[in-house]
């Protein structure tokens, strides 16, 4: 096959050796690369009942077949292992740099094994291993490290994943950063790398695999980019990022607010991508090849902040820590996401947990100084958590664990152990099955089914049929994940294009129908890999709040909607 080496990278970190080896042509074939390929390899070398911080637990990179192609979004990687957040499956996304040089490697996945002894620097190349001391860097931040990790490795063109502190000291929602300002974000991978004693990993070489038909590839992006040249998503997410949402998701009422409480925030105005192009110096960024240009770099230019540039802050981020936690100034904010970018942690859910301290707090359940608006508390709890010391070692184990512990579990929102993004299923009936029937936990980019309920491809409220749309942009995107294509290509790159883009690739003689089959294997090993660990009906359910808490304007999700849309849903994908 093309688009593949046929090979995987296999690290045992206890034995401190490793090894390469073949990866069939069938089961590339079946289950193409990135989600498909890194579910597989969970199924067969994380075992029934592993510790997500034990050495029995594997971390798993993989790329898929359109990486290092001129395919525009093709510059993503992914990482799988069994979630410390969620104790189910785990897995997460990051764009950047990383994933072409990932590939330069020479292999379509690394399997990283065992727990070392002592902090390592990994260094992946076309070459092999190299295990280096990851003494010196352990304890820096994200920024430091990556710096770090690259002069030691000396290589041009190299690239870097890391951890910060919340990695090291095991916060089970920490992330695994790339390029300063992009985030393995959901799921703790972070932890697992730090449970590894893995401080960096540095990829490099020179490796390259052909495609099947490069002219043809060619031939497709330039059609691509000519059809988004003047596409109005492209145009929007070009000009504002994913900050635009701020606005449409106030207007419709469903902007998460006040720990859940409410679905818009009064004030909303100066947290929107408006006012981050008015008071910020934005510049856009792309991961290459990109169309999209989503990233914003943006430079505080006034207040105690001034000077301060980092990337975003994203529309999740501004939602969590600007909706939920009630933090009116985006200045606040993207010193917040810098502060989470450099202790490595996920800024949904360290939002999330923040937000859920002032609730306690609010209620008497927790004896703390934390109230809704608080960005300096929220600044301090961050470095707690990261550090666990006082109330961040307590919120640092995620939401699920802190909430038994203080008796709040009516209070806490969350799914499998993962909060929610920032789409109120309340609003957002399909949200709602999308949140309890992702095996990751509450995701919205399994699906990105907020995107037809606001657009009015369906209608927001309606449960009826709205099963078999959902598995319809499910198993689109499992597909998008296979191959790895950024989800802001989702309006541009539909079902036929896919087919045409792995056989471009891949070699495969593909059409819609076989994608479909691929896409539902997919779907089906991430579930299986659930059921192995413990996974029932119960857990595909959500939070009480959302069947007993209607939002201000009245709207409510019952337990009998969520439920037909579970039945059909199960039924349409064959699960008994």
């Amino acid at each position: 096959m093309k688009g593949f080496y046929g090979r995987l990278l296999l690290i045992n970190l206890s034995t401190g050796q490793w090894q390469a080896e073949e990866i069939p042509d069938k089961i590339l074939a079946d289950y193409l690369g990135g989600k498909g390929l890194g579910t597989y390899l969970m199924l067969n070398h994380i075992p029934a009942g592993a510790d997500p911080l034990g050495p029995e637990n594997c971390l798993i990179f993989t790329t898929g077949p359109i990486t290092d192609t001129p395919m525009l979004g093709s510059n993503r990687f992914g990482a799988f292992a069994k979630s410390p957040q969620t104790g189910f499956y785990g897995e997460s996304y990051s764009g950047g740099s990383v994933a072409t040089a990932m590939k330069k490697t020479g292999f379509d996945a690394i399997i990283i094994q065992g727990q070392a002894d002592n902090p390592v620097l990994l260094e992946i190349s076309d070459q092999g291993v190299t295990f280096r001391d990851g003494s010196k860097l352990w304890g820096l931040d994200c920024y430091e490290a990556e710096d770090r990790a690259l002069a030691e490795v000396g290589v041009k063109g190299a690239q870097t994943v890391v951890i910060g502190p919340a990695g090291e000291n095991l916060v089970r929602f920490a992330c695994i950063e790339n390029n300063y300002w992009r985030s393995l974000g959901r799921t703790g991978m972070g932890a697992v790398m730090g449970s590894k004693k893995i401080k960096a990993i540095v990829f490099h070489g020179q490796s390259h695999c052909d495609v099947a038909d490069l002219t043809g590839l060619k031939e497709y992006v330039a059609e691509l980019t000519q059809k988004g040249k003047d596409n109005a998503g492209v145009l929007n997410y070009r000009k504002y990022g994913t900050p635009q949402l701020v606005s449409l998701m106030n207007s419709v009422g469903g902007f998460p607010t006040k720990y859940w409480s409410r679905g818009s925030l009064e004030g909303w105005e100066t947290l929107s991508g408006e006012y981050l192009l008015q008071n910020f110096e934005v510049t856009p960024r792309a991961c290459q090849p990109c169309i999209m240009a989503c990233g914003k770099l943006s430079r505080i230019t006034k207040g105690r902040h001034q000077g301060l540039t980092v990337e975003g802050p994203e529309y999740e981020t501004i939602y969590s820590f600007g909706g939920l936690c009630c933090i009116k100034e985006l200045e606040e904010i993207a010193y917040l996401n810098d502060l989470c970018d450099r202790l490595g942690l996920d800024t949904i859910s360290a939002g999330n947990m923040a937000a859920f301290a002032m609730a306690a707090a609010e209620k008497g359940a927790l004896d703390v100084k934390l109230t809704y608006g608080d960005a300096e508390g929220v600044t301090e709890l961050l470095r707690q958590i990261a550090q666990r010391k006082d109330l961040g070692d307590l919120l640092a184990d995620g939401i699920r664990v802190a909430a038994r512990k203080l008796g709040l579990d009516d209070l806490a929102i969350h799914v499998k152990g993962l909060e929610p993004a920032g789409y109120d299923p309340r609003r957002l009936h399909g949200m709602g099955l999308s949140y309890a029937t992702s095996p990751r936990g509450a995701c919205h980019l399994r699906a990105t089914f907020y995107k037809p309920e606001l657009s009015g491809m369906i209608d927001p409220k309606t449960t009826a049929g709205k099963a078999k749309l959902f598995i319809d942009f499910e198993d689109r995107l499992a597909v998008y994940d296979t191959l790895i294509l950024c989800r802001f290509y989702r309006d541009l790159v539909l079902w036929d294009d896919l087919a045409k883009l792995v056989t471009l690739t891949t070699g495969l003689d593909m059409d819609v129908n076989k994608l479909r089959q691929i896409a539902q294997r997919v779907v089906n090993a991430a579930r299986q890999f659930n059921l192995t660990h413990g996974l029932t009906r119960d857990d595909d359910w959500l939070p009480p709040r959302f069947f007993n808490e209607p939002l201000e304007n009245g709207d409510i999700l019952t337990e009998e909607n969520l439920t037909a849309m579970l039945e059909d849903y199960y039924r349409l994908r064959g699960w008994n």
